[in-house]
């Protein structure tokens, strides 16, 4: 019989212990793992947090900047209106200033053309073809060894074949070399055409120049017009100016009339500033006060006709300007209407004399003009017109046009020649065709006519004293002090003195602001064809 052997209880239950413990100590481990995985949960989900909240505060902060940025924006782009409107009214305001910096004067010399021609390049064509070389042909003599085995005769065979390709390729060189050079020879001649053609243009264009000179020199109407008419299109002025004007010269009187058209009021800004509403996001404006714009508009006026008649006399350096006529009109609209219309705004008329004693750099606009005796329109934003001191139209067409009818010329009537009896019935018809009453006349001992005429008009009418001078040369300052000295003993309300021939600066400026109106030859011829519709001439020429 087997004896079994039985371990002893306490072993069975330390095992079990130790199962516990185990199993004690893999829930610990676990739990203790789930425990660093919730806390590193947890963790994540705080950095989320944080991370969310941070990319909520840059997004704000995104946000504030865009809006910072973009008002930032906006106000620069009224900064940059406002400052173009700033620009545009100092452009305005220094509209005098700025002509005084400039020498209107066009110096002919530098209207002449000088040609500097290129120096002759024919590129490769100039390089002569090289040559053949014997040496690229000529074949190497034997050795010693080969002249013994017939090495002389291959080698006499081979030089004349050399010497053959050698002929011939001097002659391809030659006919090469002769196609070059006629290539080269017509490529000089087209080059001395096109320098002759430079030559010939430039000659012609300063024989033009020099032509024009002489005939501005000689004071040839037309020509005097074109060259202030240059001097009027070198000046600068802004975009929206109309920079149109008519221009007529009379030699007579060395008188330049100028017809200027000004800008019209809309040309003051009418936007006082321009500002940003933040809360709206727009852009408004405060509107310029009425009278602001009023003002500045007179003042433009007054600085474009001092600007004009000063740009006119300081390119005059030839002398043949005593005297300029402006007359600022516009080309507008009336709105009252609604017809076009062109309103003198200012009138003036100044001597060379007078106005170079100005110093333009610190007069004011307005005053000057008053100073000068202009007549300006009291109210020029709504167009109230003044009476040129001369019409334009009543400069001579022929001066005006440039047309001269040829046909015509034999067949009108020379003032020069009429009788006195026949220059004051004329002189009489002329007037009563214009709307005065003349109850007397007289003839006078110098060849001209005196009459007293009434203005039948209210308000503006009155006694006139008309005086006419048959003269050839120009009126002396002495007869227009005697019409004014009439005007006083009549009582008449304005003297009107009439010739065939032109007034001096003198005249003219004894005239100015005075109730005298001096009309010189080339008025009264305008003034028979418009009224009296009489063709008439005045031609010293034949009385010689």
């Amino acid at each position: 019989m087997r004896l079994r052997t039985f371990l002893p209880l306490r072993t069975d239950v330390g095992i079990l212990k130790e199962m516990q413990r185990a199993h004690a100590r893999q829930v610990r481990a676990q739990r203790q793992a789930q425990a660093a995985a919730y806390r590193h949960h947890q963790q994540l989900l705080r950095e989320a947090e944080r991370a969310k909240k941070a990319a909520q505060r840059v997004a704000a902060a995104n946000e504030r900047e865009r809006k910072r940025l973009y008002a930032e924006a906006r106000a620069a782009e009224v900064a940059a209106m406002n400052s173009d409107l700033q620009l545009r009214l100092d452009a305005l305001d220094d509209l005098l200033a700025a002509t005084l910096e400039v020498d209107d004067h066009i110096d002919f010399s530098r209207l002449k053309k000088s040609v500097t021609h290129q120096p002759f390049k024919p590129g490769k064509l100039g390089v002569p073809l090289p040559s053949p070389d014997w040496r690229r042909f000529e074949p190497s003599p034997p050795g010693g060894l080969a002249k013994m085995f017939g090495g002389e005769a291959r080698y006499q065979q081979r030089l004349s074949v050399a010497q053959h390709a050698f002929t011939q390729a001097q002659a391809e060189h030659a006919t090469a070399e002769a196609g070059r050079q006629r290539k080269l020879a017509s490529m000089h001649q087209a080059y001395q055409r096109r320098c002759a053609k430079a030559d010939a243009d430039a000659a012609a264009h300063n024989a033009e120049i020099d032509q024009f000179a002489a005939a501005f020199t000689a004071g040839e109407p037309a020509v005097v017009v074109e060259y202030f008419s240059m001097v009027l299109g070198n000046s600068v002025y802004p975009d929206d100016f109309p920079q149109q004007y008519r221009l007529a010269y009379v030699p007579e009187s060395r008188q330049l009339v100028v017809e200027y058209h000004l800008p019209t009021l809309d040309v003051v800004p009418p936007v006082r500033e321009y500002r940003y509403v933040k809360v709206r996001d727009e852009i408004t404006s405060a509107a310029r006060p009425a009278k602001e714009i009023k003002e500045r508009y007179a003042n433009l006026v007054a600085q474009l006709t001092l600007r004009t008649v000063h740009e006119l006399f300081e390119a005059d350096r030839s002398g043949l300007v005593d005297t300029i006529v402006f007359n600022g009109i516009v080309d507008t609209t009336d709105p009252r209407t609604g017809a076009s219309v062109q309103p003198c705004l200012v009138t003036l008329r100044t001597t060379r004399e007078v106005f170079g004693g100005l110093n333009l750099g610190m007069v004011d606009p307005n005053s000057c003009l008053q100073h000068l005796n202009a007549s300006v329109s009291k109210r020029p934003a709504e167009l109230a017109p003044v009476r040129p001191v001369l019409e334009f139209d009543m400069v001579d067409k022929r001066f005006v046009d440039e047309v001269d009818v040829l046909a015509d010329l034999d067949q009108r009537p020379n003032l020069l020649k009429l009788s006195p009896t026949e220059f004051e019935s004329l002189i009489q018809n002329l007037f009563a065709k214009m709307g005065l009453d003349t109850k007397q006349t007289r003839p006078s001992r110098d060849g001209g006519v005196d009459c007293v005429a009434f203005d039948p008009r209210p308000i503006f009418g009155g006694k006139v004293v008309i005086q006419a001078k048959r003269y050839r040369n120009t009126v002396d300052v002495s007869s227009v002090r005697d019409l004014f000295g009439t005007v006083q003993n009549e009582g008449a309300s304005k003297g009107i003195l009439v010739t065939t021939s032109g007034y001096g600066p003198a005249s003219y400026e004894f005239a100015s602001g005075k109730p005298l109106e001096l009309i010189d030859g080339s008025n009264l011829i305008y003034l028979l064809a418009e009224h009296a519709e009489v063709k008439a001439r005045i031609d010293p020429s034949e009385l010689d």
